[in-house]
């Protein structure tokens, strides 16, 4: 049987260690990952999207089978014009799973042949979000260990 293809969508604003670790689950489980940069209307990105690309694929140029891309519309769609058949979803916290579960059967509605599967980070990572990573780089904190080395440097270079 061959192992389906999956997409990681996200805003990665910017992208961190929490998002690699999913990524790299990811990777040892399907032949490939397309990790999906995307601008969510939802929210108001502190990086341009050409910049968290750049930061993506640099972050995940070493894990095996990922491909980093940009794209916009709608999800399933994008999916499926990849011949893709999951799309992966992070999970930190509990509060995580209700937004998640909702979507995930949105996309189902929308197109039956995709499944969402559900990936737990190292626990480690359970408290990290790209949002509390702009926040303590914009008050001064310390950001090493809470993004990979390359997206520091973005952080240390923009004002938040």
């Amino acid at each position: 049987m061959k192992q389906p293809i999956a997409v990681y969508p996200g805003s990665f604003d910017p992208p961190t260690n929490g998002h690699l670790d999913i990524i790299t689950r990811a990777s040892l489980i399907f032949s490939k990952v397309i990790v999906a940069v995307t601008d969510n209307s939802n929210k108001n990105p502190s990086f341009d999207i050409k910049t968290r690309y750049k930061m993506l694929a640099d972050a995940a140029k070493n894990i095996p089978g990922v491909e980093v891309e940009i794209f916009s519309g709608l999800l399933v769609d994008y999916v499926g014009g990849k011949k893709a058949s999951v799309i992966i979803r992070g999970l930190r916290v509990v509060s995580d799973f209700e937004y998640e579960f909702q979507m995930a059967l949105m996309n189902r509605r929308l197109n039956k042949k995709i499944e969402t599967v559900f990936l737990m980070p190292d626990e480690s990572y359970t408290y990290l979000s790209s949002s509390i990573v702009k926040q303590v780089s914009r008050l001064g904190g310390n950001t090493k260990g809470l993004v990979p080395k390359s997206v520091e440097k973005y952080l240390k270079e923009k004002t938040l």
